[in-house]
């Protein structure tokens, strides 16, 4: 089994091949749509303490020469940073432990509502 380092590597020479050969695509492919809003790679430190994960995008932002972006804090709990290559961004973003309890508790009635797919007497209305 490779090591944590060697599958890193492997991972990360893969995604930048596979972002230069869509490029190279899309290039050579012109009538091929592109989307209209920005592009976004997102990576996401694995799950840890707040501070743990907050000190890796910290150490991110530092290798990106960007600033940390705490606006989403308060809101939707997540820390991050990034840089902008034209409509493309590369992000890092830790989503702190509170955000993902509220999450989780949203998403807990998941499968328990249906909605009604008959639709033969129109859409949805209220009663």
């Amino acid at each position: 089994m490779p090591s944590d380092k060697q599958h890193t590597a492997e991972h990360r020479a893969a995604v930048i091949a596979g972002l230069r050969a869509l490029a190279d695509y899309l290039t050579a492919n012109p009538a091929i749509p592109l989307p209209i809003n920005p592009i976004t790679v997102a990576y996401f430190p694995g799950r840890g303490a707040d501070t743990q994960m907050c000190a890796e995008i910290d150490r991110i932002a530092s290798l990106l020469g960007a600033p940390v972006d705490s606006t989403h804090l308060d809101d939707w709990g997540q820390y991050m940073t990034g840089l902008e290559f034209g409509p493309v961004h590369y992000e890092a973003t830790a989503v702190l432990a509170d955000a993902r309890a509220r999450h989780e508790a949203l998403t807990t009635y998941t499968d328990c509502v249906i909605p009604d797919t008959d639709t033969t007497n129109g859409p949805a209305h209220a009663a």
